[in-house]
């Protein structure tokens, strides 16, 4: 309990929130369109049940470029079920089209959910999770090199040279440290699609951290043992959660593609 406050206090405050949520979940959403949507689970530490809560959250971006809160929902895991609930909630609420993208970690029961009702949604997984997955079965002195190599590939200035860095990292330990190169090339395809839109928006695509620097004091979002805690996954993937959490994406300077091969999708 924080100090200072007593637990009627937080009750009241409880309450209050409580009746603001509620009003927000009304909100109509026929005149909203949005062209990315970030998806992640945050396990709140303090809590007032005895089962620890996760809430489910949703931030969109407009084509205007303006990140928003788009939905969220409380409850005690992420499972499809729940995912569904709060994206069939958005349906009802006379939300319209899909996303261009959508950014989320590895977690099935997203994108279950989102596969379902968002069928033309393209998939974005979140390179703050891998980066920590991968280094997790690497033994400690390889994670430096690693973590470098890694970051050769989500920071490729062209998907031509991330696809280059991809399958050096593949070839470099594979034979010794199959889990960590079995880790990192089942998820090839979806890790790199962001290189398919505007370079301007890519430090805002690779990773959910728009969601985890929002709830970063208050919340953790990893609840499994075998995740690290925001602040270890920072120090090991060298990813900044604060700059990709801007409220706006900078605006495309040109739509022409970095490469042959990586046609951008045009945002309107």
């Amino acid at each position: 309990m924080p100090v200072g406050l007593s637990a009627s206090t937080i009750g009241r405050l409880k309450e209050a929130w409580q009746d603001e949520h509620a009003q927000r979940q009304k909100r109509d959403l026929s005149a909203k369109r949005y062209v990315y949507v970030w998806a992640d689970g945050i396990y709140l530490e303090a809590r007032l049940e005895d089962e620890k809560q996760c809430i489910r959250v949703l931030i969109g971006a407009t084509s205007e470029g303006k990140k928003e809160l788009v939905g969220f929902t409380d409850g005690a895991r992420e499972s499809a079920h729940d995912w569904r609930s709060l994206l069939l909630d958005l349906k009802r609420r006379c939300l319209e089209g899909s996303p261009e993208l959508a950014i989320a970690d590895g977690a099935l029961g997203f994108w279950k959910a989102a596969g379902e009702i968002w069928p033309k949604t393209r998939e974005q997984r979140c390179w703050v999770h891998k980066t920590a997955n991968v280094l997790a079965k690497l033994p400690k002195a390889q994670q430096p090199k690693a973590k470098r190599a890694l970051q050769e590939i989500w920071m490729a200035e062209t998907k031509i040279a991330a696809v280059a860095a991809f399958d050096a990292f593949i070839e470099s330990y594979e034979l010794k440290y199959a889990k960590a190169a079995q880790c990192l090339a089942k998820d090839r395809d979806v890790l790199l699609v962001f290189y398919d839109f505007p370079a301007e928006h890519w430090k805002h695509l690779r990773t959910t951290n728009p969601i985890e620097s929002t709830f970063a004091t208050g919340a953790s979002p990893h609840h499994s043992p075998k995740r690290l805690p925001l602040q270890q996954d920072r120090a090991c993937h060298g990813l900044q959660a604060g700059r990709s959490g801007a409220t706006r994406l900078a605006p495309p300077r040109r739509w022409q593609p970095v490469a042959k091969s990586n046609p951008r999708c045009e945002i309107c």
